[in-house]
């Protein structure tokens, strides 16, 4: 146990570390949980495209015809201070990019997002750090990512930080899409 703390420790150190200067995090207006968030929980790689998701819908810019870009989250660390996420996206530059991730509770109100402020197309996949997030180490969560274009749809992860995050493909692009005109937003892409 001590082990798997120390590494999940050693991974969020190095998201921090490789965090780009321009990039930002901040609250939701709105939090579902009083209590900070502890322990080191982790999901593993799923399977998904090595350029992030895609997903058919015709006239949507992204992965090929037919198909719009989407970007997934592949694992959530935490600490009682902060979290990191690692999320895999199709970026290709300003025009198409990850732009956030965030925390959302299973009744689709925002809890955190943490803005991405710039294209990480010669970085797949990449982790960033946020926090602190306030949610109880029991409370059940939702973390996915956001693709501008393409907005949600990708992997997202289910679960709490006592107990871990996993994949739930149950999650669809409609889940909370409103969500996608609240704020914060990025004022805009820095490359």
């Amino acid at each position: 146990m001590k082990l798997s703390a120390a590494i999940s420790a050693l991974v969020f150190a190095l998201a921090l570390a490789a965090c780009g200067r321009n990039e930002t995090a901040a609250p939701a207006s709105a939090s579902a949980a009083s209590d900070a968030p502890a322990g080191g929980a982790s999901a593993g790689d799923a399977s998904a495209g090595d350029a992030g998701s895609t997903q058919a819908n015709a006239g949507d810019p992204g992965g090929g015809e037919g198909e719009k870009a989407l970007a997934d989250v592949l694992s959530v660390s935490t600490t009682p201070s902060s979290w990191a996420v690692e999320v895999r996206s199709p970026d290709l530059g300003c025009q198409q990019y990850a732009d956030w991730w965030e925390v959302v509770t299973p009744r689709g109100a925002l809890i955190y997002r943490r803005i991405l402020a710039h294209s990480h197309a010669e970085e797949q996949p990449f982790t960033r750090g946020g926090g602190p997030v306030a949610v109880g180490e029991e409370d059940e969560v939702i973390i996915r990512a956001h693709m501008n274009p393409g907005g949600y749809g990708g992997q997202a992860l289910r679960g709490s930080v006592a107990g871990g995050f996993q994949p739930d493909p149950t999650i669809k692009a409609d889940f909370a899409a409103a969500l996608e005109k609240s704020g914060p937003q990025p004022d805009s892409c820095a490359f």
